[in-house]
């Protein structure tokens, strides 16, 4: 089976794009694929983080990965730091790294923009995120438009290397979902739903209430006009409300299209909310059992235990053809 790695950081609340853009492909994937699931803790701190809340955060994202599908007995799931290879290895490609290649990164840019101090670990983290990939002999990372630059690096990385020191990593390729919406915010369809935006209003996250999501959805962003018509051109934001609704039912577009002629937006943010709260109401009910359940622990020490067997011969490697004294 071909390896697959992907991750997501612990800042935030993850949302329902997270879910339908993310995981519930990885769910998918595990069945006929190696997968290694991340929660990059490491990542989250490029930027000041609390200490209580990220702790908390990183415990619930790993639960809702689990909740959402993901099996321990069919794949790995574990803590970015608690393979220390990932840092290892970091430091060794950051080495490699030239500055040019990180000045041009589009999320080191964004999340820079109009800061007086920028941490280091910031400007360098990309080549962290090329050890997660390059640590596994990963063949298929599942990546999004904000993260093709940061995949291109890894390869360039992984051919400097292998160009220098002979052959050591396998060149990993982009993924693209074969199902799953790219889902936008509720309040500007031009911009991606996330969990770091700091209106609340515009993104549904996988944990809020059932009333909270009726409410976000019902003061959702619509088009002029009354017809509920896939066309993101001209009607952006009522085709991300379509999307959402294909997405969490079964439903396609063209069903929605003809369930709500002539009826306007009322009926249809109604429905739309119902099929959001059934869609996730099973995930939360889950995530609770798992959060209390005490059974997160096991999974990321077994999780953790099976990533560091890979991860650890790949670094040793990698040392070997540098040149360092191994013990």
């Amino acid at each position: 089976m071909k390896r697959v790695l992907s991750g997501i950081q612990p800042s935030g609340q993850l949302t329902l794009g997270n879910y339908i853009g993310a995981l519930r492909n990885y769910v998918l994937l595990q069945e006929e694929h190696q997968c290694f699931f991340m929660v990059v803790d490491l990542h989250a701190i490029t930027v000041p983080q609390d200490p209580a809340a990220l702790r908390e955060q990183t415990e619930s994202v790993t639960a809702l990965f689990l909740a959402s599908g993901l099996d321990p007995a069919k794949s790995n799931v574990f803590l970015q730091s608690h393979v220390r290879a990932h840092a290892e290895l970091g430091w060794l490609l950051t080495t490699l790294t030239y500055m040019g290649e990180l000045e041009r990164m589009t999320q080191f840019k964004d999340k820079s923009s109009g800061k007086e101090s920028i941490g280091a670990g910031l400007f360098t983290y990309p080549s962290l995120m090329a050890a997660d990939i390059l640590l596994y002999d990963t063949e298929l990372v599942p990546v999004g438009d904000d993260q093709k630059q940061h995949l291109e690096l890894t390869r360039d990385l992984a051919h400097r290397f292998n160009q220098r020191y002979g052959d050591t990593f396998r060149i990993p390729d982009g993924y693209i979902p074969k199902v799953g919406a790219r889902i936008m915010s509720l309040d500007d369809a031009s911009k991606k739903m996330s969990k770091s935006n700091p209106n609340a209003g515009s993104y549904i996250a996988m944990l809020d209430e059932p009333d909270v999501i009726r409410k976000k959805i019902s003061r959702a962003v619509t088009d002029s006009g009354r017809e509920v018509t896939h066309d993101p051109a001209s009607k952006p934001e009522v085709s991300n409300l379509m999307s959402i609704y294909a997405s969490c039912s079964d439903l396609s577009l063209g069903d929605i299209e003809a369930k709500y002629a002539g009826q306007g937006y009322g009926p249809f943010k109604k429905d739309l909310a119902e099929v959001v709260v059934a869609t996730l109401e099973p995930i939360q009910k889950r995530y609770r059992e798992i959060r209390s359940s005490g059974e997160l622990q096991a999974v990321l020490k077994q999780g953790a235990e099976n990533a560091s067997v890979i991860a650890e011969a790949t670094v040793r490697k990698v040392k070997e053809k540098m040149g360092f004294v191994l013990p």
